[in-house]
């Protein structure tokens, strides 16, 4: 969950705050039915210690998660920016708790004002096995990468 990660490499985490926090979006890859990789934009939600991603109900990349959980997430980013990338790979988690999914929209309300009904749309918890940021800064590569292999 996002609180491990964060203890584990609280400078990481910092970055990929900011970076799902600068613009509300990441880009979600999935695999599709035939194997082929499918990226969709979805609103990351940091809450109650985990990196929620919820979408629209029987959307094509919640059924994908629901098929196949591996999934990576990455921030947003263009071109000629100074700004890194900042990328996860792990595995969707769909919330069934009908109380983590209140809180969850509680949460969702606070942030942007919207608050769904129950359960209209797919909720689901990043579990992170891996993370990477990377960015040019003065013509020199900074990368940062932290994997959960050695947890517990």
């Amino acid at each position: 969950d996002w609180e491990e990660f964060k203890r584990a490499d609280p400078e990481l985490t910092a970055l990929g705050e900011e970076r799902m926090e600068a613009t509300g979006l990441v880009l979600l890859g999935t695999l599709r039915k035939n194997g082929f990789p499918r990226i969709s934009p979805v609103e990351p939600l940091l809450t109650m210690g985990r990196l929620y991603l919820g979408m629209m109900w029987q959307s094509r990349k919640a059924l994908a998660l629901l098929r196949d959980p591996r999934c990576t997430v990455h921030s947003t980013v263009s071109a000629g920016t100074a700004v890194g990338g900042f990328k996860l790979y792990g595995r969707g988690l769909e919330i069934r708790d009908l109380e983590e999914w209140r809180l969850y929209s509680e949460a969702l309300h606070e942030k942007i004002g919207f608050k769904p009904e129950e359960p209209e749309f797919h909720l689901f918890a990043v579990d992170i096995e891996s993370a990477a940021y990377a960015v040019i800064r003065d013509g020199e590569w900074f990368r940062r990468i932290w994997n959960a292999a050695g947890r517990g």
